[in-house]
């Protein structure tokens, strides 16, 4: 059986500000946007070429408690040129902090940020995403071709 991670739920203090800061400043494709439910909204967001969504809810029942607003660090997205996506993100408006690698292998390059609540990201480069998708390892493993498949980044 696969476990496959697909969705984090973000808490947020309000859904409409948090949409936009991740639509508008980081680019990530808005894939819900709508009450589910009578009182219930979700705005699920997806980073673009991500397998992994976030959620940002309003309403919405949870067995397990509500983690609040600016609670959340150590996200983290992973690009294979961290000087063009620090360009993009300055370019988007967002502030963000100066790449730093901390060796020189290839995954050990971060820079960070936080979303308007507080939320913290890390922002990783690993260039041997470049020649090595993600997805393509993960379509070789499911067709039993590679035995490298089951790599992660770090």
């Amino acid at each position: 059986m696969d476990w496959t991670l697909e969705v984090i739920v973000l808490p947020v203090t309000d859904i409409d500000r948090a949409r936009d800061f991740y639509r508008d400043g980081l680019g990530f494709h808005v894939d819900i946007d709508d009450e589910v439910m009578p009182g219930a909204r979700v705005v699920q967001l997806t980073p673009p070429g991500s397998g992994c969504s976030i959620a940002l809810t309003d309403g919405v029942p949870n067995p397990t408690g509500t983690p609040q607003p600016g609670t959340y660090h150590g996200l983290q997205l992973c690009v294979t040129d961290i000087a063009a996506a620090h360009a993009e993100l300055v370019g988007r408006g967002v502030e963000v902090s100066e790449p730093q690698r901390y060796a020189p292998d290839d995954g050990a390059t971060f820079m960070h940020f936080t979303d308007p609540d507080g939320n913290g990201w890390a922002v990783q480069e690993y260039r041997r995403r470049e020649t090595e998708p993600l997805h393509k390892l993960l379509a070789d493993q499911a067709a039993g071709n590679g035995s490298n498949a089951g790599d992660t980044v770090g």
